[in-house]
């Protein structure tokens, strides 16, 4: 099936049909990943092994980390689009069969294990395609807000969905609610398929690079051209490197080192609960200055800043005495984090040749999904040796080393996003 090709006029992207097609069918399948993985965890911890339970739930991450920059190739051959409902697809096929599976019988470790990994390769393929989808719905100018609409909808289906999958594995079962994730992805299908694409620009040089829609002869080729592609990029190299470090040190503390300092400050799960919500307001906060301002003058200078501020942030998380004073640090790193990192994926968006975006797109989102978790097992053996305070000063130091190196580097100092 080709996709229509046609020109797509600018509009603000909340008012664009385009868009808000695009935006729904994203934050379908983003509430179907968050009831999938309840489902998920729930029917893993049925099976009655504590070890299967922790083999299922890690296993869906060895072939998303291992197929991610080859799911970026494919956005690049076959188009974002195609890709993206392709995925959305088979979600949905896997997950309901799962669903018919379990009204049968009981769960198995091997069962899920197998849906687990199969899932993973299709979400491998799918983030890079999600993400190089924008600059073809849309006018470069809109890309800043888009990044905020998306931010939004990804903390909105954070908030929808596991609530939507606790209440179906209570009523239903895992069974019903793997069916509940698996229409979710099928609603998106009509939507993406009502997209419609920009064509790719004539090919262009960039930085006295071949041009960029020349094709490489296989797909090894064409990964090993993207890298060389990123690495050659006056922008997006530098970007990268900021990418690497601010996730790096941000993830350990805040997902595994915030569960680690409530239980050493007796918080429990309730305190937990708070902080990760001011975190989430914050970063919801700045999705939606960023959705309704759309441009950010500066923007690679905000940033960095934005990188740096967030870090003091962390540091001074292990340090604070009370659940409230840690909630409201926590949405002031939310803010921060979410404004850099929403910017930051506007402005790869923007300097990135749309020939090479889903190959450029698995690179910044590999870091996320693939290399930061690699921080869990460190960040818990630190925290076992040292306590909280020195590692959230260490994480913080490697966010603010991504800040400082963006600063130092004049092309991504001085980058600004289209008007």
């Amino acid at each position: 099936m080709s996709a229509p090709v046609t020109e797509v006029p600018v509009r603000p992207a909340h008012r664009d049909p385009n868009v808000l097609r695009w935006l729904g069918a994203y934050t379908a399948s983003m509430i179907g990943d968050s009831v999938y993985f309840m489902a998920l965890a729930w029917a893993a911890a049925r099976t009655g092994s504590a070890s299967g339970t922790g083999l299922v739930l890690a296993a869906g991450s060895l072939p998303r980390a291992l197929l991610m920059l080859g799911g970026g190739v494919l956005a690049d051959r076959l188009g974002p689009r195609r890709v993206v409902i392709g995925s959305d697809a088979a979600r949905a096929l896997l997950v309901l069969s799962l669903a018919a599976v379990l009204v049968l019988t009981a769960p198995t470790v091997g069962v899920l294990v197998a849906v687990a990994l199969l899932f993973g390769a299709v979400d491998a393929l799918f983030l890079p395609a999600v993400g190089a989808l924008p600059p073809r719905i849309s006018g470069p100018g809109q890309l800043a807000r888009i990044q905020g609409l998306r931010a939004l909808a990804a903390r909105g289906s954070s908030i929808i969905g596991a609530p939507l999958g606790g209440v179906a594995v209570a009523t239903g079962g895992p069974a019903l609610a793997f069916a509940a994730a698996g229409v979710l992805f099928a609603l998106s299908l009509p939507l993406l398929l009502r997209l419609r694409i920009r064509p790719l620009p004539e090919p262009t040089e960039t930085s006295g690079e071949a041009p960029a829609a020349e094709k490489a002869s296989n797909a090894w080729h064409d990964l090993v051209d993207g890298l060389r592609y990123i690495r050659r990029h006056p922008l997006l190299g530098p970007l990268m490197l900021v990418i690497a470090l601010s996730e790096l040190g941000f993830v350990g503390p805040l997902n595994l080192g915030l569960i680690l300092l409530s239980e050493q400050r007796g918080w429990g799960a309730a305190g937990m609960g708070w902080i990760v919500a001011g975190f989430a307001g914050g970063a919801a906060g700045s999705a939606l200055v960023l959705a309704v301002r759309g441009r950010v003058p500066r923007a690679g200078t905000v940033m960095c800043l934005m990188a740096l501020v967030g870090a003091t942030g962390i540091a001074t998380l292990a340090q604070v005495p009370s659940v409230a004073l840690a909630a409201a640090i926590a949405a002031f790193v939310g803010l921060t984090a979410g404004l850099a990192g929403a910017l930051c994926g506007a402005l790869v968006q923007t300097a990135a040749d749309p020939a090479y975006l889903g190959r450029v797109t698995s690179v910044s989102t590999f870091f996320t999904y693939a290399i930061a978790p690699l921080s869990y097992p460190v960040t818990g053996a630190a925290v076992a040796l040292w306590g909280t305070g020195p590692v959230f000063a260490v994480s913080a130091a490697v966010c603010a080393a991504g800040g400082v190196m963006g600063l130092a580097v004049t092309t991504l100092r001085r980058a600004e996003l289209p008007r």
